[in-house]
């Protein structure tokens, strides 16, 4: 389960600066509809800099699996504003090139928090929550007009993101999770979003498909809830790293890891972690860092650097904090993603 409140307070505090941007003229819906196929991937898509033809979609495959690994973070107020993120790089010495943030379903497109990310070398990763409808109901086209215009504006936009639908699906405490959805019914949902982007040519989004980590739910299997991998991107993983267990990289990921492999080769991501404060928080930093490099098809991780529930701040441990930032050091994390070769 995730261990931190992402929830409706979450939800009230990115409503409030959303709506600053949606006043914003490039935050509008409104967005051509481009032709455009995933299979234009490293073929007749060109990426994106000023002065580009902005109608050739962005070839986002350069981003798939670059040579580094991500360097991501979750900060409070990004990509709205980037002062969260700018004080994360002087705390840590690295700029993140990953910037995770959260949006209900029936938010605007942050547009405006895109761009500013994708100025100083990053790209934003969306965690989308479908709090206020049902994945039956978005399956059966009942928030078509919201899909359509959403990704025409994601498609106007023309640069990268990463969009996560509806992860943690796998545990009961989400209004999408095994208490109120099937299996079919998730995939359903997931497959007719993905579907409506193609048709309006919105290309350029890499999809990443995160359940939590099978730790705390051992019983619920993962592969009835695959879409497939003709709609899926990345594997992205939701794990933490606790008190009074075994948190070796491999104990953390690798079950959830391993079972996800025997139905899919996609790449994965530590899309959110972070560590209890405590004596162990140094030694859970390092096994994090080095869980990452020493697999290849791993291609990242976003810390959690919210004090929710617990405080998963890095400024919380001074010790793991001094860990943390000379790991990041490594040339092997982080890179600009607008020169990911």
């Amino acid at each position: 389960m995730r261990l931190k409140e992402r929830f409706r307070t979450r939800r009230v505090v990115l409503a409030g600066a959303l709506a600053g941007v949606l006043a914003l003229s490039d935050c509008s819906l409104n967005g051509d509809d481009s032709g455009g196929s995933p299979s234009s991937r490293g073929t007749t898509a060109a990426p994106y800099s000023a002065g580009a033809d902005k109608d050739v979609p962005y070839d986002v495959s350069p981003l798939l699996k670059p040579a580094r690994k991500y360097y991501g973070a979750a900060v409070a107020g990004a990509p709205t504003s980037l002062k969260g993120i700018d004080a994360y790089t002087r705390m840590t010495g690295k700029q993140p090139n990953l910037i995770e943030y959260y949006a209900g379903w029936g938010d605007g497109f942050d547009a405006s928090g895109v761009r500013r990310a994708w100025g100083v070398g990053a790209m934003t990763l969306m965690s989308w929550e479908p709090f206020d409808t049902t994945l039956a109901d978005i399956a059966a086209g009942k928030s078509d007009a919201y899909i359509k215009k959403y990704a025409s504006a994601v498609r106007k936009l023309n640069l990268p993101v990463v969009i996560d639908f509806a992860d943690e699906f796998n545990g009961n405490w989400e209004k999408w999770g095994t208490k109120y959805v099937t299996p079919a019914q998730y995939v359903a949902a997931w497959r007719h979003i993905h579907d409506t982007f193609v048709d309006v040519g919105a290309t350029n989004v890499i999809w990443v498909w995160s359940p939590n980590i099978i730790n705390p739910v051992k019983d619920v299997k993962l592969q009835p809830y695959y879409p497939g991998d003709a709609y899926v991107d990345w594997i992205g993983l939701i794990g933490y790293f606790t008190l009074g267990a075994d948190n070796a990289f491999s104990s953390v990921f690798g079950p959830t890891r391993d079972q996800i492999r025997t139905f899919t080769k996609k790449p994965m991501l530590v899309l959110e972690t972070a560590a209890m404060p405590g004596e162990r928080r140094r030694a859970d930093v390092r096994n994090l860092f080095s869980g990452v490099e020493a697999d290849d098809r791993m291609l990242g991780f976003v810390w959690f650097d919210y004090k929710k529930r617990a405080d998963w701040r890095l400024e919380a441990s001074p010790l793991a904090l001094e860990e943390f930032k000379h790991l990041a050091a490594d040339d092997r994390f982080g890179f600009d993603v607008r020169k990911p070769s």
